[in-house]
């Protein structure tokens, strides 16, 4: 499944097209990397998400649900 998509379906970001503009801007880390908005999301990948407030970083399980790794908040 596509990155974008991802995080669409499992509502970490509420719009695919909202998606594709964090990962487009380096806001989405896939393993520790840069990833594109076509990656494709595997078991076991690592994805960090850094939003404005807030970073979380979530592990893939089966069936391409999602476990919270680690949530910070920053002061700002």
């Amino acid at each position: 499944m596509r990155l974008d998509k991802f995080l669409k379906i499992n509502r970490i970001i509420k719009r695919r097209t909202l998606a594709k503009d964090a990962i487009d801007k380096g806001f989405v880390l896939k393993n520790g990397k840069k990833a594109k908005p076509s990656s494709e999301v595997n078991y076991g990948d690592e994805i960090q998400i850094n939003f404005a407030n807030r970073t979380i970083v979530i592990k893939v399980i089966e069936n391409m649900e999602v476990e919270v790794i680690r949530e910070e908040k920053s002061d700002n």
